[in-house]
């Protein structure tokens, strides 16, 4: 059960899939407090109004932050763009290089090689013993078999 559980985890899509998770979960907030402490002032003040207002539009009363939908999309598209390049990219680059490095198949061997092949195979199962091969290849001194 161990056993199992262990080749389970050390698949390289599980290790992968959780070093992503935790990295995107720590680089997200960092990504949030960037955005927040330099791009939403910067967008309130493109936005004008002044006070509780900036970046807000009013409509009969409704507030629509209009600010801080942006700031998320902004922190979305940054932290989506240092995962690929950071995570994604390298790791597809690195299964392609462990692609190249595998060796074709090997050939198909010839039908020579596969009648031997079979002849061996079937004197060990009927322990013919040596001298019986021509028996087998139907060039003995029986009579035919009815």
């Amino acid at each position: 059960m161990f056993k199992g559980f262990k080749d389970f985890i050390m698949r390289g899509n599980v290790v992968d899939l959780a070093v992503g998770i935790v990295i995107g979960a720590a680089f997200t907030a960092v990504v949030t407090a960037f955005t927040d402490a330099f791009l939403k002032p910067l967008i309130q003040l493109m936005g004008g109004g002044s006070g509780q207002q900036k970046g807000v539009w009013t409509v009969n009363g409704v507030e629509f932050d209009y600010a801080t939908f942006i700031n998320a999309v902004i922190t979305f598209l940054l932290t989506a763009a240092v995962l690929y390049f950071l995570v994604v990219y390298p790791l597809n680059k690195l299964a392609e290089r462990r692609k190249r490095g595998e060796e074709p198949p090997p050939a198909a061997p010839s039908e020579d090689i596969k009648l031997l092949t079979e002849i061996r195979d079937a004197l060990i199962r009927q322990q013919v013993p040596p001298g019986a091969a021509n028996d087998l290849l139907g060039r003995g001194q029986q009579p035919p078999r009815s």
